[in-house]
C-alpha cells in the first residue's frame, strides 16, 4: 500500500495538490517581495496605528546595518525577548538579513530561564521590551553570557501621536527603571541613525534560520533548528490547504492576497504563532494585528475581542484554552466576530464539545490541526469544509507530509492502520535537528523507505481514510493495572459536562502499589456553577470505563497554563507528588 494512500481517498481536498514546488530562498525574501509588490499596504497594526510593508522593510534593513556595525556576522545568534509588538517583525527580519540566526525567547521568562537559552546558543545580541520588569530581567540574564548588544524597544514610537503624548504625560508608557549604558542601544535611535542598507550576505536556504526552544519528547529544553526551507515550505503547505467552500462561508476561496487580517493572539516566539500568523501574514501581504497579551482587559480577553471587532479580523489562530475563554466571556455577544473566516486550533488538543460551543456562539467554523515546534509546525489539518472534517481528529497529513504509526518501544516497527503507537513524520518542514545536541537528535530520528522521520512523542492511530487521532503525549500516558489511560481522551469526556469550563487529568502512583497508577482530575467550573468531587466521579461512571474514571477530583479556581495557553500537566503532577512526599 502506498504510504500516502490518504491522498487518493475521497476526503482529500479537491483543490489541494499532493506535492508542491518550493522556492529556494531565505525567509526574509518574503518581506522584500511584499514591500516591492504591495509596499503601501498596512502591515503591522498596534493600538490603532499601522506601519506599511515598505516601512517595516526599511526598518529591517536599518537594523541589519546596525547589527553588522556591531560586528555581528553570518551564523551569529541574535535573541528576541519580545511579546507580539510591532518591533518584532523588523527585528526578526533585520537579524536574518544580517546573516544571523534568530533565537526566539518567551518574554515571560525569568532571568535564569532566559540565561539558559542565551548561554546554550552563545547569543551575541538581544532585543528586549522597554519595561519596568522585562528590561531588568534581560540585564540580569545576560550576565556571564556572550551578549554585548542589548536593543531596548519602546512602544511609544508605535503609538498614535495623541496616545504617545498622553501616555508620556500620565506615565502609562512602560519604561525600564535603568539602562546599562555600555551595552544598551535604543530601537528608535537605530532607525533614525542607520541607513536602510542591509549587508550583502549569502544565505543558504538549508541553513538554520531560527532556534525555537521546546521540551520535545523528554522535557529538557532544546533549541529546534528550523531552516529557511523548513519555514518557507510550511507556509506554502498551509496556503495550499486553505480553501473555504460556498456552502460553509459567505466568502469562499483560499487565502486572499492583501486582504486578510491576521490577529496575533498566539505569541510569535512560539512556532504556531510565528509561522501560521506572523509569517503567513507577511507572505500574503495581510494586516498583522499585534496583541502583546491576549488575556488583557477587564474582564480578561476583552482587549483581544476588541481588536478582533475593531480591525475586522479574518484569520484567528488560537489554542483551545483561548477559545474556551472567549466562549465563556460574559460580554462576548457585545463584539462582532462575524468577519472571522479562517479559524484554526492547534498547540493543544481541541475538545470536540468546545469546537461546537465556539461555532454556536460565533457562527464561525473551527478546524483542528496539528504540529510541533520541530515541524515548523504544521503537519496535519482537517479538510476546511464542514462535510469532511472529523471532530476529535487532527485531520489528514498535508501536502508532501508522510505520517507513520510506529511501536512506542523502539520507533523502528511500522504498525498497521488502526493500531495505536507513536506518530512519526517526514516532510520538508521537519527540523534540521536540536542545536548542539546530536545524541538527542539521533534519538528522535528514524528512517523508513529512504525518508527521514521525526518521532513526535505523541501517541495515536490512523483510520482507514488517513485521519489521525491523538490519544496523548507518550510521557503523559497513565498506566492503570496494565491498561493505558490517555488524559486527553478523559478530558474530552469531562468537557461534555455542562458545569465544567476546563479540565486537566494526570496519573499518580497508587499508595498501595507505587508501580501502578490512578487517574486524578482537576476541574474548573463555569461561573456560578457548583459541584462536588463525588458528583463528578458519579457523572463519569456512565461515561467511561472504570480504569479511565478519575479516582480523585479537585475543584480548582484555575489551572496552570503556559504562555501559549497549554495546560501544564507536569506542574500539576509535580505539585501533587510533592504534597504526597513522593518528590
Amino acid at each position: 500500500m502506498d504510504e500516502l494512500y490518504w491522498q487518493s481517498g475521497p476526503k482529500w481536498p479537491e483543490h489541494a495538490r499532493k506535492t508542491l514546488e518550493y522556492p529556494r530562498e531565505p525567509v526574509f525574501a518574503m518581506l522584500d517581495r511584499a514591500a516591492e509588490k504591495s509596499g503601501e499596504l498596512p502591515y503591522t497594526i498596534f493600538s490603532g496605528k499601522s506601519n506599511t510593508f515598505s516601512e517595516v522593510r526599511d526598518a529591517a534593513d536599518r537594523i541589519a546595518n546596525f547589527l553588522a556595525s556591531r560586528g555581528i556576522k553570518e551564523g551569529d545568534r541574535v535573541a528576541l525577548f519580545l511579546p507580539n509588538v510591532p518591533h518584532f517583525p523588523p527585528a526578526f527580519f533585520g537579524a536574518l538579513k544580517a546573516g544571523a540566526k534568530v533565537v526566539t525567547c518567551n518574554p515571560m521568562y525569568k532571568a535564569g530561564e532566559l540565561r539558559y537559552q542565551l548561554t546554550d546558543t552563545d547569543a551575541v545580541a538581544i532585543f528586549a521590551l522597554d519595561h519596568p520588569v522585562y528590561t531588568p530581567i534581560c540585564y540580569d540574564a545576560i550576565k556571564d553570557t556572550s551578549v554585548e548588544t542589548v536593543v531596548v524597544c519602546s512602544v511609544k514610537s508605535f503609538l498614535p501621536k495623541v496616545k504617545a503624548i498622553l501616555g508620556g504625560l500620565l506615565g502609562r508608557i512602560p519604561k525600564s527603571p535603568y539602562y546599562e549604558e555600555d551595552k544598551t542601544f535604543f530601537f528608535d535611535d537605530i532607525i533614525a541613525q542607520y541607513e536602510p542598507t542591509a549587508p550583502d550576505v549569502t544565505t543558504d536556504p538549508e541553513d538554520t534560520a531560527i532556534l525555537i526552544y521546546t521540551g520535545g519528547t523528554t522535557g529538557t529544553p532544546k533549541g529546534a533548528e528550523l531552516t529557511h526551507t523548513n519555514l518557507v515550505s510550511n507556509i506554502l503547505q498551509i496556503t495550499e490547504w486553505v480553501y473555504l467552500e460556498p456552502e460553509d462561508v459567505d466568502t469562499p476561496g483560499g487565502v486572499r492576497y492583501g486582504e486578510e487580517v491576521y490577529v496575533g493572539a498566539v505569541p510569535w516566539y512560539h512556532s504556531y504563532g510565528l509561522t501560521v500568523t506572523f509569517l503567513m501574514a507577511t507572505w500574503h501581504a495581510g494586516k498583522l494585528v499585534c496583541v502583546p497579551d491576549p488575556r488583557a482587559g477587564r474582564p480578561p480577553l476583552s482587549d483581544l475581542l476588541k481588536e478582533l471587532d475593531d480591525n475586522r479580523g479574518t484569520v484567528l489562530n488560537c489554542v483551545p484554552a483561548l477559545y474556551a475563554a472567549i466562549v465563556n466571556h460574559p460580554d462576548v455577544d457585545k463584539y462582532d466576530l462575524t468577519s472571522i473566516t479562517i479559524c484554526t486550533s492547534g498547540a493543544a488538543p481541541l475538545p470536540p464539545e468546545l469546537a461546537k460551543n465556539w461555532e454556536d456562539v460565533t457562527g464561525t467554523l473551527l478546524f483542528e490541526g496539528y504540529g510541533l515546534t520541530e515541524t515548523s509546525p504544521v503537519t496535519h489539518t482537517n479538510p476546511m469544509n464542514r462535510r469532511n472534517r472529523k471532530f476529535g481528529s487532527i485531520g489528514l497529513p498535508i501536502s508532501d507530509t508522510d505520517c507513520r504509526i510506529v511501536d512506542t518501544e523502539t520507533g523502528t516497527k511500522e504498525l498497521p492502520i488502526g493500531e495505536t503507537g507513536e506518530i512519526a513524520l517526514a516532510g520538508p518542514q521537519i527540523m534540521k535537528g536540536y542545536w548542539g545536541k546530536p545524541d538527542e537528535t539521533a534519538n528522535v530520528m528514524r528512517e523508513f523507505d529512504g525518508k527521514r522521520f521525526f518521532l513526535t512523542g505523541d501517541i495515536g492511530h490512523m483510520d482507514e481514510e488517513g485521519y489521525t487521532y491523538i490519544s496523548d503525549r507518550k510521557k503523559d500516558m497513565v498506566s492503570v493495572g496494565g491498561l493505558k489511560a490517555y488524559p486527553r481522551e478523559i478530558e474530552d469526556v469531562l468537557f461534555e459536562n455542562p458545569k465544567i469550563k476546563i479540565a486537566a487529568v494526570i496519573g499518580l502512583p497508587r499508595p498501595e502499589d507505587p508501580s501502578n497508577e490512578f487517574v486524578k482530575a482537576f476541574i474548573v467550573l463555569k461561573d456560578g456553577e457548583k459541584a462536588t468531587q463525588e458528583e463528578i466521579i458519579e457523572w463519569c461512571r456512565d461515561k467511561m470505563a472504570g480504569f479511565k474514571r478519575p479516582r480523585e477530583v479537585d475543584i480548582v479556581e484555575s489551572l496552570p497554563l503556559s504562555q501559549v495557553g497549554k495546560v501544564l500537566r507536569r506542574v500539576l503532577k509535580d505539585e501533587e507528588l510533592k504534597k504526597r512526599g513522593l518528590q
